[in-house]
């Protein structure tokens, strides 16, 4: 799971939660992070993704990890900007959920796509 979102704090407790559920995680706060992260190696099967970041777009970070992973990860997008559901269908996310997003959905979503499956 790699999970990107511009306050630190929200990113590192989302990656330690979901590491509490079982899974390997990394938090980013910044684009720049994010692709630092995969260009060492981090192939998450899940990314959480803020979509307002300090150097960039989360929809167009979306689309260029998709494009720097071996295989397309799920896409989960977090705002705390309402009504941006359709933009985020549009630019592929699978998931869309409002800020914070709740532990027990965090959950649900990690375990139906755990080890990259389709749910």
């Amino acid at each position: 799971v790699l999970v990107v979102d511009d306050y630190p704090d929200s990113a590192e407790a989302t990656a330690q939660l979901s590491e509490l559920f079982g899974y390997t995680a990394r938090a980013a706060d910044s684009c720049g992070a994010a692709r630092a992260a995969v260009a060492a190696g981090f192939a998450p099967d899940l990314v959480v993704l803020d979509l307002v970041l300090p150097d960039g777009d989360g929809c167009a970070l979306a689309a260029e990890l998709c494009g720097a992973l071996p295989r397309r990860p799920v896409l989960v997008a977090v705002s705390g900007r309402p009504g941006q559901e359709e933009r985020c269908r549009a630019a592929g996310f699978d998931h869309v959920l409002a800020k914070p997003a709740a532990p027990d959905t965090l959950r649900e979503l990690l375990d139906r796509y755990a080890a990259g499956g389709t749910g």
